[in-house]
């Protein structure tokens, strides 16, 4: 009897394996943000019931996977670009003093890779005001429920770059920002990210 579970907990490690891999390629190839749509249009794909899915930690660890993999030089020339904006908006948006996260550290981008800011604010208000005073176009977006999520996101574009700000209420600035896979994410203001850039080695 054990070893006949043995084997079932084998079968359904590789499926959710499987489904994680699958899951990871549709949110590096086709863009979806949602980790949960992602694992149930893979086991869609894969013929699998939508049950025994795999975590979200499963899936970050496997497009971190496949991020790396098929990082090429198109890749690298994003990452330049990315790290570019992102000192360029962050100079811009310095009286909110704001925070860089994601891809740009990690240095693990793929087509659909953008700049990720923090702000910490009063209000949303405060920030969209500053930027139409500064003739920043820029979209307002409604960020889903949940208890992570921001006030407000603000989506705009530097030279064709897309950047996502994500504007808290100051109180949250305590609170550590998680990844969907629950890991605790790094953010740097614009002088440690100076810093960080700096010690680069010349490849990155």
């Amino acid at each position: 009897m054990p070893a006949r579970s043995n084997n079932v907990d084998s079968v359904l490690g590789d499926l959710r394996h499987n489904i994680a891999s699958q899951a990871a390629r549709l949110i590096a190839e086709e863009g979806i943000e949602d980790y949960a749509l992602a694992k149930r249009k893979a086991a869609r794909q894969l013929g699998v019931p939508e049950k025994d899915l795999p975590s979200n930690a499963e899936v970050e660890e496997a497009l971190q996977a496949w991020r790396a993999l098929f990082h090429d030089e198109q890749d690298v020339e994003r990452l330049q670009r990315l790290r570019e904006a992102a000192v360029v908006v962050m100079e811009l948006l310095d009286p909110f003093r704001p925070y860089v996260t994601g891809a740009v550290l990690d240095g693990l981008v793929d087509a659909f890779s953008e700049v990720v800011l923090e702000l910490y604010a009063d209000s949303a208000k405060d920030v969209e005001i500053f930027l139409l005073g500064q003739e920043v176009p820029f979209d307002h977006h409604e960020p889903r429920r949940g208890p992570d999520a921001p006030e407000a996101i603000l989506l705009l574009d530097c030279d064709d770059v897309p950047v996502r700000v994500n504007v808290y209420g100051h109180i949250a600035e305590r609170s550590q920002r998680r990844s969907p896979g629950g890991q605790t994410q790094v953010r740097l203001r614009l002088d440690a990210f100076r810093a960080f850039l700096k010690n680069l080695p010349d490849a990155a």
